[in-house]
């Protein structure tokens, strides 16, 4: 089956574009931008890497390695957005404290954002911070959509429960509003439904073909 998305074409031509330690340094705020968060070894990066057909994003066995609100540019109008990975104990007070707060004024203040892409480790999903996220997102009316990363650690069978669970408890506590799929970066499980989604919010799903029906 060939992807007939057409973001597909951006993400593969994206380039990195700045590192911002807070708001003020971030990209002229205009435009088009599509957030990815996530508890810290929960396959942001990954994920990001698999998406753009790059290593734009730099992965590690040691959580908390992304410290920065990382850009990359898909277009002129257009860009992906590696936030902080959250979470990880090991991260100094001070620096938490930082990350919380510029990430707080990001995510409230940034008129560009169209939508958050949440990474869930499927093996623990719906961590503390993950419901924060969730209220947060319904809260704000952010559109937001949940990868539910590493779903090729279980079988498939046990992967699809987790998925039917979670959009069980986040249909009950946060109603319809939020998405969510499974996905696995090592064997690209996921891909389309997630093209689809960032096509969506980036206004390019009239530009182009519908992804084709398996």
């Amino acid at each position: 089956m060939q992807l007939k998305n057409p973001i597909l074409g951006l993400c593969q031509q994206s380039t990195f574009m700045l590192s911002a330690a807070k708001v003020d340094q971030c990209p002229d705020d205009e435009g088009f931008e599509v957030a990815f968060a996530g508890r810290s070894n929960a396959g942001k990066s990954s994920a990001l890497n698999t998406l753009t057909h790059a290593s734009l994003a730099r992965t590690s066995k040691t959580p908390g390695r992304t410290q920065l609100l990382n850009f990359f540019k898909l277009d002129d109008d257009r860009r992906l957005v590696d936030l902080p990975g959250y979470g990880y104990a090991k991260v100094p007070i001070p620096l938490k404290l930082h990350w919380q707060r510029h990430l707080e004024a990001y995510l409230g203040g940034r008129e560009s954002l169209k939508g958050l892409i949440l990474m869930m480790d499927i093996r623990h999903p719906m961590t503390d911070f993950d419901l924060l996220m969730l209220d947060w997102a319904v809260a704000s009316g952010m559109p937001m959509h949940i990868l539910l990363t590493k779903a090729d650690k279980l079988t498939y069978g046990a992967a699809k429960n987790v998925l039917l669970k979670v959009q069980t408890d986040i249909r009950k506590g946060w109603g319809d509003a939020i998405s969510i799929q499974l996905f696995s970066a090592p064997k690209r499980m996921g891909l389309e439904d997630a093209y689809t989604v960032l096509a969506g919010w980036m206004e390019l799903a009239d530009k182009g073909s519908e992804i084709a029906e398996q």
